[in-house]
């Protein structure tokens, strides 16, 4: 248990490990170019950019989009493959551990300033923007070329408008000469996301993600779970305390809103939540993980 625990207090060297990792590709930094080789054909599993100069893989948000704008497109089978792999395998575990986003959004929470808790209804968001603006705008409205429009990645994405649009403005002098409106729409639509974050915990995560939306639905579903062993819980209600989205995580641990950040089972007292993998039927070891 102590070494998980060790783990815990750590996350942040995860998650700044997974943002290298996934943008690599540190020339685009340099020279303003976007890496196009044959990786780009495959989907990382978090919100990234495809046009981050440091991106050698593809958003699947992004990639779900080109779906639907084109339903004949042949990678629509491997990006809902993919996604479902991932959700039913982990559940939201990549939100928490893995995206560079939502690492950003926990370094920003540390700014001092006043805190706010999200209203539950505003949950609900994501998922009107996962169905509207990922895949049924894209498919039903077509712009004056025919084509349709990832109107997320284009409108209202904060991560495309950091990682991409900003880098290669300041780098790519032919990116400053054609910014217009829309460039300066994304620029405005980001400070007050950056705001928002600031201000509530997670605030994109809990409102605004489609990639969030989509695995939350397996959370419940997934190999990897979290566990309440009632013998040692001691009824504290710490764990709900401290959870940003105010899981009851002692009746609904796998909750749709759990990111399995797992500071639950650092700060449990009575050491009554652990995670599990169900692959094999084992028994469950003392620092409370099942391999």
């Amino acid at each position: 248990m102590a070494n998980i625990k060790k783990l815990l207090t750590r996350r942040w060297v995860v998650q700044s490990l997974s943002a290298i990792l996934i943008n690599p590709y540190y020339k685009g930094f340099v020279d303003g170019t976007i890496y196009r080789g044959r990786l780009k054909n495959a989907c990382v599993p978090v919100l990234n950019c495809y046009s981050c100069p440091g991106a050698v893989g593809s958003c699947p948000v992004g990639a779900l989009q080109a779906v639907a704008v084109s339903f004949s497109y042949s990678f629509s089978f491997y990006v809902a493959g993919f996604l479902g792999l991932v959700g039913i395998t982990t559940g939201r575990l990549a939100c928490g551990w893995v995206c560079p986003f939502g690492f950003l959004q926990d370094l920003l929470y540390r700014v001092p300033t006043p805190k706010f808790t999200l209203p539950r209804w505003m949950r609900g968001i994501k998922y009107f923007i996962l169905v509207f603006a990922v895949l049924l705008l894209p498919a039903l409205i077509a712009d004056s070329f025919g084509a349709g429009v990832p109107y997320f990645c284009k409108w209202l994405c904060p991560a495309g408008t950091l990682e991409a649009a900003v880098p290669l403005y300041i780098i790519f002098p032919p990116v400053r000469t054609g910014a217009g409106l829309l460039f300066f729409w994304r620029m405005a639509w980001l400070f007050m996301i950056l705001v928002f974050i600031i201000l509530i915990r997670r605030g994109f995560c809990q409102a605004l993600c489609p990639l969030g939306a989509i695995y939350s639905f397996f959370n419940g579903l997934s190999f990897y779970t979290l566990e309440v062993d009632p013998s040692r819980c001691k009824s504290c209600h710490a764990c709900q305390s401290l959870c940003f989205a105010g899981i009851d995580v002692k009746n609904r641990p796998n909750h749709p809103e759990c990111i399995r950040c797992l500071e639950c089972i650092k700060k449990c007292p009575g050491g009554a939540i652990s995670w599990n993998l169900a692959i094999k039927n084992v028994s469950r070891s003392p620092g409370g993980a099942r391999l």
